[in-house]
C-alpha cells in the first residue's frame, strides 16, 4: 500500500523520529503503523547501544517532594549541558523521580529502577529510546528516598547543578519547620558539610586529615613535641567547619547552625532536628569532558 503523508505525520507524532524514517519505516512495515513503530524502536535501541559508552557527566539533580512526608533527589547524567536543557529530558527526568516517590517497593538501585515499569514500558526500554530520540548517551547515576514520620523537604539550585534534601524530626511541619528546612538546604548546598555532626564524621577521615596536618606542621618547621597538641587544636577546628550542626550558618555567620535550629524550634514551640541531609551534585566523582578545541576541528576536518 501507499504511505501518505497523514501516516508518516502521525507515526512521527507518536514516535517523535525523523520524517524521513518513520516514512522508510512505514514502507518497510507495508503501511502497518505498530510494526512501524516497533521497526523504529529496534531501529532506535540500536543507535542507543552505539552511544551507551560515550561520558556522560553534565545533566540535571532532579526532586520530587509528596506532602512533606516522601522525598526523592536523582541524578540523571548526559553528554552535554545542552541536552540537560531539553525539554523531553527534563520531563524524563521528573517523570523518573516521581516514579521513585510513589511506586512501592522502592527500588533498591539502579538496576532495580531500570527493571520496573513506567507508564506500561520497562524503564530501560524507556532510557534507550530517550537515548535514541536525543542522540546522546543518559545515564541514571543515582537516587535516594527519604519516607519520613516528620517533615522532608527538598532544594534545587542552579538548574540542577546541585540537589539537597533536609529531613526534620518534628510533630508538626508548621511554617518555622518549613523555613527552618528550606534555609538547612541552602545551607548545605553551599557550605556542603561532611557530615550532620562530629560524632558522624568516620574515623578514617578523621585519621587521613590528622596525617596530612601533621605533614604539614613538620614541613612548616614546628617542633616535634608541640605537634600533637597543635594538630588537636586543628582538628577541633576542621570539625566545627566541616559538619552541618557546628558550621556557621550561611545566612547569618554569628551563629551556628545548631544555635538557629534551637531559635527556631522555640518560636515554633516543637523540639525540633534535622535527622538526616543528602547533598548531590552534578558530575561529582566523575571525569569532566576536556576538549582541546583546535584539536576538536582538526579531527573534523581530517579526510576533507
Amino acid at each position: 500500500m501507499s504511505v501518505t503523508a497523514s501516516m508518516v505525520r502521525d507515526l512521527r507524532e507518536k514516535t517523535s523520529a525523523g520524517m524521513l524514517d518513520c516514512k522508510k519505516a512505514l514502507e518497510e512495515s507495508q503501511g502497518d503503523f505498530e510494526a512501524a513503530v516497533e521497526w523504529l524502536r529496534k531501529k532506535g535501541l540500536s543507535s542507543a547501544a552505539k552511544k551507551a559508552d560515550r561520558l556522560a557527566s553534565e545533566g540535571m539533580v532532579v526532586s520530587y517532594v509528596d506532602g512533606g512526608k516522601t522525598a526523592v533527589l536523582l541524578e540523571v547524567n548526559s553528554e552535554t549541558d545542552f541536552v540537560a536543557k531539553n525539554d523531553f529530558f527534563k520531563s524524563f527526568s521528573a517523570a523518573l523521580a516521581k516514579h521513585i516517590g510513589t511506586t512501592s517497593p522502592t527500588p533498591a538501585d539502579i538496576d532495580a529502577l531500570l527493571n520496573q515499569t513506567l507508564n506500561g514500558e520497562k524503564i530501560d526500554i524507556s532510557l534507550k529510546n530517550a537515548i535514541a530520540k536525543i542522540g546522546e548517551n543518559i545515564v541514571l547515576r543515582r537516587f535516594v528516598r527519604y519516607d519520613a514520620a516528620g517533615y522532608v523537604h527538598s532544594y534545587i539550585h542552579g538548574d540542577g547543578k546541585i540537589g539537597v534534601l533536609v529531613e526534620l524530626t518534628t510533630t508538626k511541619a508548621d511554617e518555622f519547620a518549613k523555613t527552618f528546612a528550606n534555609d538547612v538546604c541552602l545551607h548545605v548546598a553551599a557550605m556542603s558539610p561532611i557530615a550532620l555532626s562530629q560524632d558522624a564524621v568516620p574515623a578514617e577521615v578523621v585519621a587521613k586529615e590528622k596525617e596530612i596536618l601533621k605533614a604539614k606542621n613538620l614541613e612548616q618547621g614546628k617542633k616535634p613535641e608541640m605537634i600533637e597538641k597543635i594538630v588537636e587544636g586543628q582538628i577541633r577546628k576542621f570539625l566545627a567547619e566541616s559538619v552541618l550542626l557546628e558550621q556557621a550558618f550561611v545566612k547569618n555567620p554569628d551563629i551556628k547552625v545548631k544555635d538557629y535550629m534551637a531559635e527556631m524550634a522555640k518560636k515554633s514551640g516543637d523540639n525540633y532536628s534535622i535527622k538526616r541531609y543528602v547533598r548531590f551534585e552534578l558530575g561529582e566523582g566523575l571525569q569532566k569532558r576536556s576538549n582541546n578545541f583546535a584539536e576538536e576541528v582538526a579531527a573534523q576536518t581530517k579526510g576533507h
